[in-house]
């Protein structure tokens, strides 16, 4: 078995009790006369034994605890029957102290009751012996030399519980608020990523079809016409990357962010497609609804448009919102199929922009090919909540 090294504190107490009382036995300072009727043992040398165990008794008192208070409750017994040294009861009040504090709880518990026990039997037993009121200061010297100790051990401990509790417990909620911030960053990024995508994708594919429009067919009003969709386009996607970078600024700063765009919108950004060379039509019949679902229903139809430029077979583009059942139903329908390749290159972000647009909302979002009287189709269909729990 391992003894654990002492604390260096410990270690301190230690040496200054023993110097302590060989400098009291060394000038003759006892804590009773020679001729008291309890002393068996006269003389300084009886009193240096329990002065020495006790002090090394302190070199447990926080590395065994327990086992200090149980070595020192006899010595301090052997104490009483010779003269006594100042050292080795202050010694002895100081591992009680430290046996409540350092040790276990319920030894630390057991430790208070036992000492309180013999303070009140020290009052009693005397006084109902003897009858004279000089043996109540019996139970007042055990009541200062064991349970005022361990009295005072339990409050320390209690307070430094619950100081440490208090610590855990800032530290809990440091780290709580850290995860939020985290969260609420990566949340963040993640709606700058989709707003960027929503606002400027749209343009970008359009120039990116026109130019290679404009360079592989050698004819002067297509290239006119293709370069007039291209500058449109352009300057579009420039208005709408300054709306973003409204929207990142401080209100202290020199451009402030617009307001989100709506579904009474949706005209202009049909007639937008259509510039790009797209057939579109458009059946909407929403009425009023929260604006996060009416921001979202928004960018679904603009992505669905953005991923028909890029990517439909010829063919009519049908867009469709419809309110039934307390849910917004968005549904955008374009040729799937037949084609050469996309016109524009994709990174599949459109997908899942609109997908998580439609958890923040609460709905449901599917998108894929389906066959119909028509041919082979792409559907994207969202169907979002227009009010709090109702979903299809």
């Amino acid at each position: 078995m391992t003894i654990p090294r002492p604390h260096r504190f410990d270690v301190y107490i230690a040496v200054s009790g023993l110097l302590g009382g060989l400098l009291l036995v060394g000038v003759g300072l006892t804590t009773r006369p020679a001729k008291d009727p309890i002393t068996l043992f006269d003389g300084p040398w009886p009193i240096l034994v329990p002065l020495i165990v006790m002090a090394g008794c302190e070199l447990l008192r926080r590395t065994a605890p327990r086992a200090a208070l149980v070595i020192s409750t006899p010595v301090i017994c052997a104490d009483v029957v010779t003269q006594g040294s100042l050292a080795t009861i202050l010694m002895f009040t100081d591992i009680v102290y430290a046996a409540v504090l350092y040790g276990p709880l319920a030894a630390a518990r057991r430790t208070q009751w036992i000492t309180g026990l013999l303070t009140v039997a020290g009052t009693i037993v005397p006084f109902a012996l003897w009858r004279v009121p000089e043996a109540l200061l019996i139970g007042v010297a055990v009541g200062v030399v064991a349970y005022a100790p361990a009295a005072t051990g339990w409050i320390v401990r209690n307070h430094r519980d619950a100081a440490e509790a208090a610590r855990l417990r800032a530290e809990q909620t440091a780290l709580l608020a850290e995860m939020d911030r985290t969260q609420a960053v990566t949340a963040e990024r993640a709606r700058m990523a989709r707003e960027l995508h929503d606002m400027v994708a749209n343009h970008l594919s359009a120039i990116a079809i026109h130019s290679t429009a404009a360079l592989s067919l050698d004819n002067p009003n297509t290239s006119r016409e293709a370069l007039s969709v291209i500058r449109e386009n352009s300057v579009e996607g420039l208005a709408e990357m300054r709306r973003l970078i409204g929207i990142l600024r401080d209100s202290s700063g020199d451009t402030e962010p617009v307001a989100a765009p709506t579904l009474d919108g949706l005209g202009a950004l049909v007639d937008g497609a259509r510039t790009n060379g797209l057939d579109v039509t458009l059946d909407a019949a929403h009425g009023t609804v929260p604006a996060p679902v009416e921001l979202a229903a928004y960018r679904i139809v603009q992505e669905s448009l953005t991923n028909a430029l890029k990517h439909a077979s010829p063919g009519r583009v049908t867009v469709a919102l419809a309110r039934r059942n307390g849910s917004l139903t968005v549904t955008v329908t374009s040729p799937f199929g037949g084609g050469a390749g996309p016109r524009a290159p994709g990174s599949g972000a459109g997908l899942v922009g609109m997908r998580e647009r439609v958890a923040l909302v609460g709905g449901d979002f599917e998108a894929g090919a389906e066959g119909g009287a028509d041919g082979k189709m792409w559907i994207v269909r969202a169907t979002l909540p227009v009010a709090e729990g109702d979903r299809e």
